[in-house]
């Protein structure tokens, strides 16, 4: 330096500068280091600026006014500059030569003032709103120039005039143009020119936002603020950020993935050519062995896969790895400055001890303490930010690409994984990927920073600093030992939990049968038996959790404290004075994090690696090879031709299809027939294009529509699901309504054609789903029709009309090529041909006369399935007239009857048997004909009239409420009341005593380093130790008392409680309350919410109470070593109260929303995965991945705000933390005259910490208000209405009631809910004991009510009913369903044993069970199974035909013998022999009980006493079967039409 200023400026004095009261800085050092600072930052910066803005342009910004005065003060910064410059040229020849520093330092300063020009300039091209590298510059030229600026001042004070007026005058001309830059550079450009800022409605405003407002989330501000007003809706959002949206991120991914893919796939490729090159040796090549056998290539190609498989992870890290790492480097500064506070801390204790230093020191360092602590804030918040971000394009990217990948792989690999499983794939280990990145730094930064603060203790220490590491060392053996534990149980309570939730489902989705047979407690019983193993779990869990938190609450202190006693014991001349002791603990506390998060960071690691091994496999799966259909060859007149097709479901398969030859010529109606399993469906699989193909050729000449044997429904209105992504076009659309025979089902459903079909459409029958299904293909106008059993859902005469509208010769597809796979016998005589399939192959192919001459398979076929007599054609017609003429309007009041109209057929041969059977050719009878057409055009017109003005339909399952707004301290209150409020009181005394006893182990600690001051160290030092360890000891015991109470035993009693109150709630709730309830909602509350309850909410208010408390302690001990404190107290928490209202209100409706729209993303997918075929056939793959696309981006646009609030919260209350570690260290600079250091170090070290608890305490306020919503959610639920009690003491019957099974309904009447119509309508009737009555009438007559009615799951409106004459309004529930029997329409069966499904309260005998069975047919299949009674029933009764489970029901009956028997009878589920069976039994068994049967085949009740006719809600008729024929009334015209009377 003496070269540069010459030996009369001197580059550093100490005298004048750090031991003076008036420090100042010598000129060389002004000009030296303090002009280059800035000048070397620029220059470094520009390089890598200039590259980064290179690479991402963003389109350029016109010249505005702040752009034009920026620059005009650069160069005039410039001008200023160089005028110091010549300045010192003119000076060189007046003969007054300056040393060099005063030529180099303007050069320089001038030409980095052209470089930021430069800049200025630069970023505006490139679209640059707001320069951060321009900021810092500005700023830290400020910085630099405000010491001269001090300085040029007190000269100029002291001395009578300015000795050199030039650079006087050019320096702060310099400082005020720099200040006006550094103003200016705050301000933001407008956006760049034809951005989509302009285009979108509700833009993020980070995109626009300035250097400052990034850095301090300043931008988010508009948000909190709006969300505080009130509630946040899904249209507050901001629209994502595009580098964030799908449309960017997904196909980033899907680049780098086909990149690894491509690699692999060469990689293969030569090691399978190396190996084929060697020519076989000449003496083998003609015997068999010399191509080398398939096998063996198998074998090495296995060999060959093994080696090189395409890395997921390596296009992952392609793809955001360089973002990431911009995370990264924040990541490594913020360790840095971590340790910069400790260092301060000691040089502030020092400075308390030194009793002449000057005070500006004191002070300096409390600014610098602040400054570091401000930096590190901005500087860790924007890493955060950078790696949540990372997280959420990973899982937007994942989640697009197993979309994408799940619609084109092949049927072999969608074996493999379940939709569950893939659905998992989506929101388990996407979501997994996307913690992991918040911590993945970790990995690195977490040895960084235990070493750093290693070193830093062993200078502080010395040795024994080993000790403490060694205690740290020795406790994380134990707490992985508790986690592994912990993870133990988990699974296990995860375990019951399913199992728990599992039996919850089949309860709510049996309760009708539950209550028809007064099962409830029997039920209430199992639940509340594993929900006691559950808690069991739960429990030991808790204690763990206990042992865990003591470990990590009490591991600083045991640390501390063995570190201190051995360095004061290993060595008598080691003193613990302030500075070593809490330097030493501010050190220990940042060990803390790092100790703590390092066995998270690798068992988080752990699990998404086998994430990304599931991903990586589900990503690799095979997929369908577009090419397998030919779409292009025009050269054949045929439109579907296969030559020689040899097709297979699997690669390893046998092949399914063989030899298939197949021309189908233009236009003509091809029918498949076969028996079931011989392939049908397989061969329109193989159209389209779903199975391997091993050999031959497919061509398809055209579009292709699609009816799958199972109708995919997707859950939208039906209108949608009918155009199916086509423009709507009302004509056509009303003609496909008509031609599918829907028009009436819109009459019924709530809101017409706009009526939302639910999941898997679950609100419409079995017949309407196909029929829809059909009617999209319709809607749809395609070249070629593949229909695969249409018709077998429908009913008959529904079969026939659809037939001649749709499909047949004169239908609405003539002209088409269709390919009907069918079992209907009587449409075969008009179709144009038949291929008759026979295990795999075509048997036979051609016209129904020819098959019928060969008298092969086919002619066989008709012979076995033909075995009903033919009915004329003409009735089968004026039925179906009747039908629509005679349809009731109050058909549909929400009920099951809804099903009955169009009975779901499962067995083929019922259907045949059922069907009106047309083999004879004569099909037109024009009258019939006429009259439909008429009606058809008639009603065609009424519908668009009435369509106009649909009226608002009250919708049957209500919106599910989300709460909005504050939580109301009422809830709070309930759970204090369910823990016990003494308890609670309790609870919260110890937490406070168990943090007294912390502060009093710390103040005793500061006592403890004053001993050093008046040297009276040795004789106390036992006694210092001693009471030390006794006060943290006495923390830790607390601390584990506490938890044991509050978590393993008041608050799980809570859980318990709250789960038994709405469990017996539920399962007393009437009817009515589970169909207008969805089951998934209740679901919800046992599942989601309960777990809430039980885990969640303990440890929320267990850490809530920690930090508050900790808090708490904070504030007091500052406050009461420097009372001064108080008054920055005060102002501090009132701000840090409303920042975190502000905070709280946004951030629970930003959770909300997120989890709202979070569940549409899987319910999409699933439905997706489902319909692929049906997608792909309709070529809807693109709006498919579109849909999807769209709702990930919903999901993630309430995701985004969710993150930034929490950054923009974060940001704010550690600057409080950081103001108060200001304010105790200027505190302690003012009173350092009455301190003593021990205390300074005690509130300082303190202060340091309090941000990270200010932070968590927010956090957990947050994460309590979003939680304790559950209570209040299974406290609606524990108060639904509840029906009639199950026992009523004083009216019970006598046990042998009833004993004749007399019935009587007097005036009687009924609705389903409140405000409907009656559904029945004061009915009189008297039964004796011992009739048979036969219940008939249309859909929607009241059948199924009056049966529920005697079950009273519907109170009466009016009138009575008594049975011998005991009123069935008086007793109790349980005492009446008891007594009664009921075979039900549908047969639920519970999982569990068949014996349970049988008797579930064990009372009869395994006698009397197998007579049951003996007499039910059951015996037979029951006793070839292995486990005989114990026989296990999977969910829902799968693991039986349909026609077994009706056969249990029966069985259920014969077990209970009641007196009164009502039969439901089952419309379509049972095959005819079964339907015998149980007629037979019934007639036999209950020969003298009263029974009533629901009758849709009237040859069943042709031989009862009497039959009852019910229309609208009426007695129509009732007399017995001869009477009521004779009569010739409405039971005669049922009869006519089902061929039992002429």
């Amino acid at each position: 330096m003496e070269r540069l200023c010459g030996p009369k400026l001197p580059f550093w004095v100490a005298n004048q500068t750090l031991h003076t009261d008036s420090p100042d800085l010598p000129e060389c050092f002004q000009l030296s280091v303090l002009s280059w600072l800035p000048c070397v930052y620029l220059w470094l910066a520009c390089l890598p600026y200039l590259f980064y803005l290179q690479r991402n342009n963003k389109g350029y910004i016109m010249m505005s006014v702040l752009n034009r005065v920026k620059t005009v003060f650069g160069l005039v910064l410039w001008i200023v500059c160089w005028t110091d410059l010549f300045g010192t040229f003119h000076e060189l020849q007046q003969g007054d030569s300056k040393p060099p520093i005063y030529f180099v330092t303007p050069l320089v300063v001038g030409m980095t003032m052209l470089l930021a020009l430069f800049l200025i300039q630069f970023e505006r091209l490139r679209g640059v709103q707001s320069s951060g590298i321009l900021f810092i510059f500005w700023f830290l030229s400020v910085l630099c120039a405000i010491v001269p600026f001090r300085s040029k001042i007190l000269q100029a004070k002291y001395q009578s005039e300015i000795s050199d007026k030039l650079r006087f005058t050019t320096f702060y001309f310099y400082f005020s143009l720099i200040v006006a830059e550094l103003i200016l550079s705050c301000f933001n450009e407008k956006p760049p020119l034809f951005s989509n800022i302009d285009t979108d409605p509700n833009p993020c405003p980070q995109s626009t936002a300035g250097f400052l407002s990034t850095m301090t989330f300043w931008w988010f501000t508009s948000m909190a603020i709006k969300g505080y007003k009130n509630p946040l809706e899904a249209k507050d959002l901001w629209s994502l950020n595009k580098s964030d949206s799908s449309e960017v991120v997904v196909p980033k991914l899907l680049r780098e993935w086909e990149v690894e893919q491509a690699k692999a796939h060469s990689a293969v490729d030569q090691s399978t050519q190396a190996h084929f090159s060697k020519p076989p040796p000449a003496g083998e090549s003609n015997h068999v062995g010399g191509e080398s056998s398939p096998e063996e290539v198998e074998v090495l190609l296995s060999k060959q896969k093994d080696t090189k498989k395409p890395s997921f992870l390596h296009s992952l890290i392609k793809a955001f790895g360089p973002y990431f790492l911009i995370g990264s480097a924040f990541k490594l500064l913020q360790d840095l400055i971590t340790f910069v506070n400790p260092q301060l801390l000691k040089l502030l204790i020092s400075f308390t001890k030194q009793k002449g230093a000057p005070a500006w020191w004191g002070y300096a360092l409390a600014f610098l303490m602040f400054f570091a602590a401000f930096l590190q804030t901005l500087i860790l918040h924007q890493h955060f930010q950078y790696c949540f971000v990372t997280g959420m394009r990973l899982r937007t990217s994942i989640i697009g690409a197993i979309y994408r990948k799940s619609l084109i792989i092949t049927n072999a690999a969608k074996r493999t994984s379940t939709v569950g499983e893939i659905v998992n794939l989506m929101s388990v280990d996407a979501q997994r990927f996307m913690d992991l990145t918040t911590f993945l730094n970790m990995l690195w930064s977490a040895p960084l920073q235990i070493i750093l603060a290693l070193y830093f203790l062993w200078q502080n220490l010395g040795p024994s600093v080993l000790a403490g590491v060694a205690v740290m060392i020795l406790l994380i053996p134990l707490n992985a030992a508790i986690a592994v534990r912990t993870r133990a149980y988990q699974v296990e309570q995860m375990q019951y939990k399913d199992a728990r939730i599992k039996l919850m489902n089949e309860i709510l989705n049996g309760i009708k049968v539950l209550k028809l047979y007064a099962w409830e407690s029997s039920f209430k019983e199992k639940v509340l038996e594993i929900r006691q193993k559950e808690l069991n779990v739960l429990r030991k869990t808790a204690y763990l959790g206990a042992l865990s938190t003591m470990a990590w609450t009490s591991a600083p202190f045991l640390v501390a404290l063995t570190t201190f006693a051995v360095y004061v014991t290993v060595d008598k001349n080691n003193i613990l004075d302030a500075e070593k002791a809490f330097v030493s603990l501010s050190l220990f506390n940042i060990l803390r994090f790092p100790l703590n998060m390092f066995p998270q960071v690798i068992s988080s690691i752990i699990q998404a690696s086998v994430s990304l091994k599931r991903i990586q496999d589900f990503l690799s799966h095979d997929e369908l090879d577009p090419e397998s259909v030919d779409r292009t060859n025009t050269a054949t007149d045929s439109s579907v031709t296969v030559v020689n097709g040899k097709f297979t479901w699997a690669k390893q398969d046998p092949p399914a299809l063989h030899n298939i030859n197949l021309m189908v010529p233009q236009g003509s109606l091809l029918a498949v027939v076969g028996h079931v399993g011989c392939g049908k469906s397989s061969l329109v699989s193989a159209l389209l294009g779903e199975m391997e193909k091993m050999e031959g050729d497919i061509s398809i000449q055209g579009s292709v529509a699609y009816v799958p044997q199972q109708a995919w429904i997707q859950n939208a209105t039906l209108r949608d699901n009918i155009l199916f992504g086509k423009a709507y076009n009302e004509h056509k659309y009303r003609c496909c309504l008509d031609a599918c025979a829907l028009t009436q089902d819109l009459e019924v459903l709530p809101g017409g054609d706009l009526t939302e079909i639910g999941e898997k459409g679950i609100n419409l029958s079995g017949g309407q789903r196909q029929r829809v299904s059909l009617a999209r293909a319709l809607y749809n106008e395609a070249d070629v029709y593949l229909l695969d059993d249409p018709l077998s859902a429908v009913d008959a005469h529904v079969a026939k009309h659809i037939f001649d509208q749709v499909i047949g010769p004169e239908g609405a597809l003539q002209g088409k090529t269709r390919i009907l796979v069918t079992h209907g016998i009587s449409f075969l005589p008009q179709v144009d041909n038949i291929v008759v399939m026979v295990e795999g192959r075509v048997s036979e192919m051609g016209s129904y006369q020819e098959l019928l001459k060969q008298n092969g398979a086919f002619a066989e076929f008709l012979r076995n399935y033909s075995l009903e007599d033919i009915i004329e054609e003409d009735e089968a017609t004026e039925a179906l007239i009747d039908e629509e003429e005679n349809f009731p309007d109050d058909a549909l009041s929400n009920h099951t009857d809804m099903v009955d109209n169009e009975p779901v057929v499962n067995e083929a041969k019922r259907q045949f048997i059922r069907q009106i059977s047309i083999i004879s050719g004569d099909l037109e009878n024009p009258k019939s004909r006429s009259v439909r057409k008429r009606l058809c055009s008639e009603r065609k017109h009424a519908e668009s009239d009435s369509e106009k003005k649909l009226p608002k339909v009250e919708k049957l399952i209500q919106a599910e409420t989300a709460e909005t707004g504050r939580v109301k301290s009422k809830v709070f209150w309930e759970y204090a009341k369910a823990v016990g409020p003494l308890l609670s009181l309790f609870i919260c005394f110890l937490y406070g005593c168990q943090s007294a006893a912390s502060i009093g182990a710390n103040v005793w600690l500061s006592q403890w380093t004053n001993d050093a001051a008046q040297n009276m160290t040795q004789e106390n030092v036992s006694m210092r130790v001693g009471v030390y360890a006794a006060l943290g000891i006495a923390q830790g015991v607390l601390l584990l008392a506490n938890c044991l109470l509050s978590k393993a035993y008041s608050m799980l009693r809570a859980a318990e409680l709250m789960h038994l109150h709405m469990l017996q709630r539920l399962l007393r709730a009437p009817q009515g309350f589970f169909e207008s309830t969805p089951t998934g909602r209740v679901l919800n509350r046992f599942s989601k919410d309960m777990d809430i309850i039980d885990s969640h909410i303990p440890d929320n208010i267990d850490i809530w109470m920690r930090t508050f408390w900790y808090t708490v302690n904070v504030l007091i001990v500052c406050s009461a070593l420097t009372p001064l404190f108080l008054l920055v107290v005060v102002p501090l928490m009132v701000f840090y109260w409303w920042v975190q209202r502000f905070y709280v209100a946004t951030s629970r409706q930003l959770k909300r929303l997120e989890s709202v729209s979070r569940s549409p993303i899987y319910s999409h997918f699933s439905e997706t995965v489902t319909g692929s075929s049906v997608i792909r056939a309709y070529c809807r793959h693109d709006a498919f991945v579109l849909m999807s696309d769209m709702k990930v981006d919903e999901n993630q646009k309430s995701y985004y705000p969710g993150i930034v609030s929490n950054r923009w919260l974060g940001v704010r209350i550690e600057f409080i933390g950081n103001c108060i570690v200001l304010f105790s260290a200027l505190f302690a600079v003012i009173g350092k005259d009455k301190l003593n250091p021990g205390l300074v170090g005690l509130s300082v070290s303190y202060a340091l910490l309090v941000t990270m608890s200010l932070n968590w305490m927010v956090r957990m306020t947050s994460d309590l208000e979003s939680n304790i919503v559950a209570v209040e959610r299974v406290k609606e639920y524990s108060e639904t209405k509840t029906e009639a009690p199950w026992e009523v003491e004083d009216k019970k019957p006598s046990p042998d009631w009833p004993s004749q099974g007399n019935v009587e309904f007097s005036d009687y009447s009924v609705r389903y809910r409140e405000g409907l119509e009656l559904v029945l309508k004061n009915l009189t009737l008297s039964v004796k004991g011992g009739e048979k009555i036969g219940i008939v009438g249309r859909t929607g007559a009241g059948k199924s009510s009056m049966t529920l009615c005697l079950f009273r799951l519907l109170e009466s409106a009016g009138g009575e009913i008594t049975i011998d004459g005991v009123k069935i309004s008086e007793i109790g529930l349980h005492d009446l369903r008891s007594k009664l029997t009921i075979i039900p329409q549908e047969p639920v069966l519970f999982s569990g044993s068949l014996r349970m499904n049988l008797d579930p309260f064990e009372r009869y005998s395994d006698v009397e069970v197998w007579k049951a069975l003996e007499l039910s047919h059951l015996n037979k299949f029951v006793s070839n199974q292995p486990a005989k009674l114990e026989l296990e029933c999977s969910e829902g009764g799968e693991n039986l035909s349909v026609g077994q489970r009706q056969l249990v029901c029966l069985a259920r009956a014969l077990l209970r013998k009641t007196r009164i028997l009502i039969l439901d009878e089952a419309t379509a589920a049972i095959d005819l022999e079964t339907d015998d069976l149980i007629q037979s039994t019934i007639r036999t068994q209950f020969e003298d009980c009263t029974v009533f049967t629901i009758a849709h085949r009237l040859n069943t009740i042709m031989d009862y006493t009497r039959v009852l006719v019910l229309d609208k809600g009426q007695i129509a008729e009732f007399d017995t079967p001869t009477n009521l024929l004779f009569q010739r009334g409405i039971f005669y015209g049922m009869a006519k039409d089902a061929g039992l009377a002429q």
